[in-house]
């Protein structure tokens, strides 16, 4: 399953949060897939895309950050995923 990581690094972290990004790359652990992630470092924010099946490692990574940042981890669906269940609230919405 897909999953929208967004992050916010806490006000008086940010050297704290770039040395263990240095230190550790970030690597998200066996089992969940970083996409892609892009930062936007004015801001001290960014997000990622990620793939994983165990909710529990998706909580093991938020919880190795959120002495340093907060995280908002959403489940999302690719455009094929959606469409399907788009069509189905309109014809549902069409029916009553």
């Amino acid at each position: 399953m897909l999953f929208i990581v967004r992050y916010t690094i806490c006000s008086g972290n940010r050297n704290a949060a770039m040395e263990r990004f240095l230190q550790t790359g970030g690597k998200a652990p066996a089992g969940v897939e970083m996409l892609g992630r892009w930062h936007a470092v004015a801001q001290r924010s960014g997000f990622a895309v990620i793939e994983a099946n165990d909710a529990e490692l998706i909580q093991q990574w938020a919880m190795e950050w959120n002495d340093l940042l907060s995280m908002e981890i959403c489940p999302a669906l690719t455009d094929d995923q959606m469409g399907p269940l788009m069509f189905a609230t309109l014809a549902k919405k069409e029916h009553t």
